[in-house]
């Protein structure tokens, strides 16, 4: 299962740490790291549809479903056509 959000698409993203010894220079001992978006399963029911989806959504997903509404969420994430 991929890492990555129903309702936004976002997915893992590669970042650096930098420590604060080699700040002014090149080098840079401390590596690649790879970030991933908040996610978790949640049941969501749409009560025009009288269903309920079970959907991987991060927290940035529960708060668009929160304010545009399930169904319209859904719709626009591709999920409901």
């Amino acid at each position: 299962m991929a890492k990555v959000c129903d309702i936004t698409k976002r997915g893992s993203m590669n970042g650096g740490r930098y420590s604060n010894r080699t700040r002014a220079t090149q080098f840079n001992p401390c590596g690649k790291i790879r970030r991933y978006p908040n996610l978790q399963k949640k049941r969501i029911y749409v009560p025009e549809l009288k269903k309920t989806f079970v959907l991987t959504v991060s927290a940035r997903g529960l708060r668009t479903i929160e304010k545009n509404g399930a169904f319209s969420a859904l719709r626009t994430a591709g999920i409901i056509k």
